[in-house]
């Protein structure tokens, strides 16, 4: 009996292996969640530097055919060189140490819209995580195509739900990083992005995006954007550019052309050196109910330095928003940036024939500080002020409580403030960036608390009807005005 047992037993094993005849034998002696990708031969599947997407691609599919699998992992240190897109299944992650690295051939030639990572199912598919490892787009080898016009994005889903990345590096591409259309939940954040030919990421038509503790320096356009998108979050995201003609468009980048876009939120991120505005909102949607579905943004708690320093546009700044009603800029910092800190503007390619009858669009801007502002380069002549309105006739400002300080050409045109002050906010170390309000009562500098001498005016002295609650005490029950208003890091009361 025992020994039918036996034979049984080696049978069904036998049956098994057989079944995965085109898997390596490692798979069917010890099957675990993850299969192991490798170029020194001790992976499940082995590569060899040359092709490897078909090793990568059998790994990913093993694991979209077998439900006790769940996850592709890409084994360092080694370079992994592909000359064909990586196409992953619903439930799969694929990851990778921090020292392996997907790099795409030299002269690939792909067609526009071809990515390095697409989705196995036109239809779409869910739950994917990329993560963990290195994608070198490698941009030198590949000068045969301009940047921005679809080539070699890094990753592009369309339809797909439940999308996470995060832990990546992406660097010297043509195209996007995540580029996703008609998604729903999508998660990227402590990724690593440099030089990549387009956006970072690039969100068309989907719902539920959030997007953090990102390091992303642009070229070519942007490092987030989104397209007709809704209920999205943009926070805690470090942003800049270099000085070059290639170098970029916006750090953010708010779209609309269809659909609602009525849930929108950018806190706490840093923007700065930025070759185009530091962030850009425009609606181009000609649909009379326009207003109703472009409307309450909400940017606060940011701080916008030395952005717009492209010598060639006109619609540098710190923001620029032209077609969105209710806008609210409140508690952000700006400092040196180029052109305006905040301006009604359209450019012509982006007008909207349709304008709304009445009172137009209104942008409510509070609590900010606006400070040294600069000449734009280009068209110099009637620009450097706080807050411009070049759109009188369809856009209107509400300002309340900011401080202004400094701005070269003055603090307003075309709009004006009835509560605005004009006086040195008193930063604790402003050449630094450090925008913490100097404080007889206590000033946080990321330790302790720490006494000045004098206090700025901008302590205690925001819009009385904004919350406060999350100052430290002695808050003077009073918002201050600048980035730490109604923060736990507020400077405290003055006296």
């Amino acid at each position: 009996m025992i020994s039918m047992l036996k034979q049984e037993v080696g049978i069904l094993f036998l049956v098994g292996c057989l079944i995965l005849a085109s898997v390596p034998t490692a798979l069917c002696r010890s099957p675990v969640p993850t299969v192991y990708v490798a170029g020194d031969g001790s992976g499940d599947f082995n590569c060899d530097g040359k092709d490897d997407h078909v090793q990568i691609n059998q790994a990913l599919k093993f694991v979209a055919d077998n439900s006790g699998y769940t996850t592709v992992h890409l084994k360092g240190p080694f370079t992994y060189v592909i000359d064909d897109t990586l196409l992953i299944g619903s439930n799969t992650i694929l990851e990778g140490d921090s020292n392996a690295v997907i790099k795409l051939v030299d002269h690939a030639g792909w067609v526009p819209m071809k990515p390095l990572i697409q989705q196995m199912s036109s239809s779409g598919n869910s739950n994917i995580v990329i993560r963990g490892f290195e994608v070198n787009v490698n941009h030198d080898g590949n000068t045969e195509f301009a940047k921005g016009d679809g080539y070699y994005n890094i990753m592009y889903f369309l339809y797909c739900k439940n999308v996470t990345v995060y832990n990546m590096y992406m660097h010297d591409g043509h195209g996007d990083g995540l580029r996703i259309k008609y998604g729903e939940n999508i998660k990227f954040y402590n990724n690593k992005i440099y030089k990549l030919g387009h956006d970072g990421l690039f969100a068309i038509q989907c719902q539920n995006v959030e997007a953090w503790n990102n390091r992303i320096t642009c070229r070519t356009n942007s490092g987030l954007r989104i397209w007709n998108s809704n209920h999205v979050k943009f926070h805690d995201n470090v942003i800049d550019s270099f000085y070059h003609w290639s170098a970029g468009g916006p750090g953010i980048q708010i779209e609309k052309s269809a659909s609602t876009m009525d849930d929108v939120e950018v806190y706490d991120n840093i923007i700065y050196d930025t070759y185009g505005p530091g962030m850009w909102l425009f609606n181009y949607d000609n649909s009379s109910a326009t207003r109703d579905k472009a409307k309450n943004v909400d940017i606060n708690h940011n701080i916008f330095y030395d952005t717009g320093t492209n010598p060639s546009i006109t619609w540098v700044g710190g923001i620029i928003t032209g077609g969105f009603e209710d806008t609210i800029i409140e508690n952000n910092v700006f400092d040196g940036v180029y052109h305006a800190a905040i301006a009604n503007m359209y450019i012509n390619s982006y007008t909207p024939g349709y304008v709304p009858e009445g009172d137009g669009y209104t942008t409510i801007v509070r609590n900010n500080i606006i400070t040294n502002t600069k000449l734009r380069t280009k068209s110099p002549s009637g620009t450097g002020y706080g807050i411009m309105n070049y759109l009188p006739k369809t856009h209107s400002f509400t300002i309340l409580y900011n401080c202004l300080y400094k701005n070269s050409a003055g603090n307003y045109k075309d709009c004006t403030s009835k509560t605005d002050i004009y006086l040195n906010p008193l930063f604790v170390y402003q050449v630094n960036h450090d925008y913490h309000l100097q404080s007889r009562g206590g000033s946080w500098d990321g330790k302790t608390w720490v006494k000045y001498k004098v206090s700025s005016p901008c302590i205690d002295s925001g819009d009385p009807s904004s919350d406060y609650s999350k100052e430290s005490e002695d808050n003077g029950n009073r918002i201050n005005i600048g980035r730490y208003g109604n923060t736990i890091y507020a400077s405290k009361s003055k006296h």
